[in-house]
């Protein structure tokens, strides 16, 4: 009889060893906490890769803006030829638009190379006179096609100012002026035709020479 009550005892008293083992055991994750953690992630991983991301598509631009530059020479090359050696002047002229206005549509009918990849300017019509439109580059007026080292165009600066190397002439926040292409700098087009690339703050010298003035857009 006595082993039949020790045998009931053991039973009871494993039972309720069970029981508390199973009280004390942690629970798995919820289906809530699992969606948490996956949202976290993936919000991480935006964080990472969509800046990586950000910085490769403003790079791109920045060459495809070279590009433009370039094309634009062409026409600023023909024109110079017609002109004796004179690129685009326009008496009294405050803005970029009203000194390059002279290339369309006669020099070029592609008014898409005036506006920057990189820039948030919209596009021009087709062919058609954008005096009254915005571009996205700024001009150094009063170039002739032998001052062959000397700046013709490029993004829009921060100021009309001439600038020794070194100096600032695009933004370094990414807002505006002169964040064509939001903190990496700009381009640069020089009257033989080459487009260099530069941070905000230029390595080389762009310096208003006698005659001279830089033109920036119309404001945003």
């Amino acid at each position: 009889m006595k082993r039949g009550l020790n045998t009931v005892r053991c039973s009871s008293e494993g039972s309720h060893r069970l029981q508390s083992v199973e009280a004390t055991s942690p629970a798995g994750f919820s289906l809530i906490e699992l969606l948490a953690v996956a949202a976290i992630l993936l919000l991480l991983f935006t964080l990472y890769w969509g800046g990586s991301t950000s910085d490769n598509r403003q790079r791109q631009a920045q060459k495809d803006c070279q590009n433009h530059l370039q094309r634009i020479y062409m026409a600023m090359e023909i024109y110079a030829n017609d002109h004796a050696g004179k690129f685009p002047e326009s008496a009294g002229a405050r803005t970029s638009e009203e000194a390059l206005d002279a290339l369309v549509p006669r020099y070029t009918v592609d008014t898409g190379v005036f506006i920057c990849p990189g820039a948030k300017d919209s596009p021009l019509p087709a062919g058609e006179s954008f005096r009254q439109h915005k571009i996205s580059y700024a001009y150094y007026m009063g170039r002739r096609a032998a001052d062959s080292q000397q700046a013709l165009m490029s993004d829009q600066q921060v100021d009309t100012r001439s600038k020794k190397a070194g100096e600032q002439a695009f933004s370094s926040t990414g807002k505006p002026p002169g964040n064509n292409h939001g903190k990496l700098g700009g381009n640069c087009l020089f009257c033989d035709g080459r487009a260099e690339p530069a941070p905000a703050r230029v390595p080389f010298s762009l310096l208003l020479t006698q005659g001279v003035v830089l033109l920036n857009p119309k404001p945003k």
